[in-house]
């Protein structure tokens, strides 16, 4: 639907939503004097806690939060996957995603959906209307739908992503000059787009934010170097949501929500090597960099960020514990996580998961057995190499947190207390009065 069909009396129900990657509720609650326009959109509207899902990563969540379905479905559990039967892994991609994403049935509903940087979700679809896929594609001409669309980036300096490996060096300023700029260059397209005017979803992501927390977020909690250039960031953030949220007309609600939230980051956990220290995990040689590396003693292995499997017989190529055992043995490895401790004392695991527990669909053969969600301050890393200790530092001095992602909307009628991703994909299908099965893992949060 476009403005023609409004003058002509289509009064469709329209949604625009503005995903902004790892913020935190309670950075926006403990600051509104830079987030002024969130502030104003909760006072008038709705807003409030958003819980995440297991694991809360970004690969992981989008997926999730564009399908409301947990990853046992859309067939995605973090960044790094395993393949069936193989001790081999992918990047999971959107080609990767085996559930209906939500601009998929608004199409289906001959609706029209424009839809921008969202994570996971390349190739582009060309059954939409126009698609800008996110993060991980390989290029600008790749990520674009088709040729207009790809123009349109070029003539705005679109980037796809911060460079992050400016967020490396000590002195931040050329990371935090090209975080600014990526995000100036997004919110040029995303209002390009929208003032077109011809779309009924209009579903874009900020993702810059998630890349300023990760190297920025430690200063911010701290007091640190970065402080004032990180709430700077954000109110530039908030200025441009306010500026969207003012062009839209009164037949459109805005959504705003984060998947995940985010803390600071004192320890990078090596859980590879500290499986090895405790003897679940042994390698084919001296050289290991990945899955492949590892030998016919390896009881357990663990993928980024914190999913744990059993060598399994049956399930494993070489697996090694019988299908017999494994209830105990996966409780002896619950035990020795338990016992992990940090540097400071403290325990590292705030929650572990059993994977049945939260994965469930047609596609849960990789699903982890358990995952593991730190206590803040512990970022969980799974690498096959280069480590010799459990706890190390790294650069990044921010961290994702299952809880503590946020939605904010200018409808006064949702009900966030108590919600999770699940519940935004048939939320906005409800706003919109598009019919659909209603097969979610949540629910409308829309109280009629």
């Amino acid at each position: 639907m476009g403005l023609f069909d409004r003058l002509r009396g289509d009064d469709d129900e329209r949604v625009v939503f503005l995903g902004i990657d790892g913020v935190p509720y309670d950075l926006v609650q403990e600051h509104p004097e830079v987030f002024e326009n969130l502030t104003e959109i909760a006072e008038a509207g709705s807003a409030g806690r958003l819980e995440s899902i297991v694991p809360p990563e970004s690969s992981a969540c989008w997926p999730s939060l564009t399908t409301g379905v947990n990853p046992g479905e859309t067939g995605v559990y973090g960044f790094q996957d395993r393949e069936i039967d193989s001790y081999e892994t992918y990047v999971p991609m959107g080609k990767h995603v085996s559930a209906t994403r939500l601009w998929d049935r608004v199409t289906d509903d001959g609706r029209d959906a424009t839809v921008l940087n969202v994570p996971v979700t390349f190739p582009p679809s060309s059954r939409i209307q126009r698609q800008v896929s996110g993060f991980l594609s390989p290029s600008l001409d790749a990520a674009a739908s088709d040729d207009a669309v790809r123009q349109v980036l070029e003539d705005r300096d679109y980037q796809i992503d911060v460079n992050a490996k400016l967020g490396h060096d000590d002195d931040k300023t050329d990371f935090i000059e090209n975080a600014h700029a990526t995000l100036d260059a997004r919110y040029d397209v995303f209002t390009h787009y929208l003032d077109q005017d011809d779309w009924d979803l209009f579903f874009g992501v900020f993702m810059s934010t998630d890349r300023v927390n990760h190297f920025l977020f430690g200063d911010y909690a701290n007091d640190g170097e970065y402080k004032e250039e990180f709430l700077e960031f954000y109110r530039t953030l908030d200025e441009y949501i306010g500026a969207i949220r003012d062009g839209l007309d009164d037949d459109t609600t805005l959504i705003v929500a984060s998947d995940h939230g985010f803390t600071e980051l004192t320890w990078e956990v090596n859980c590879n090597q500290f499986l090895a220290d405790e003897g679940w995990l042994s390698y084919d040689g001296d050289d290991h960099d990945s899955l492949t590396d590892i030998d016919d003693e390896t009881r357990a292995y663990s993928l980024i960020p914190g999913r744990f499997y059993l060598n399994l017989e049956g399930r494993e190529p070489e697996g090694v514990v019988p299908e017999s055992e494994y209830e105990a043995v996966r409780e002896e490895l619950i035990e020795d996580l338990e016992s992990l401790t940090g540097p400071d004392g403290r325990q590292v695991c705030k929650r572990i998961v059993k994977g049945e527990t939260v994965f469930d669909g047609d596609h849960d053969e990789i699903a982890p057995d358990l995952v593991v969600i730190p206590a803040d301050g512990f970022d969980l890393k799974s690498g096959f190499g280069g480590k010799e200790a459990v706890f190390t530092e790294g650069p990044r001095n921010g961290m994702h947190k299952f809880e503590n992602s946020l939605l904010y909307s200018t409808d006064p009628d949702l009900e966030v207390a108590g919600s999770n991703l699940f519940d935004v994909t048939p939320t906005v299908l409800d706003l919109m009065d598009v019919e659909h099965d209603g097969d979610f893992d949540g629910e409308s949060l829309l109280v009629e």
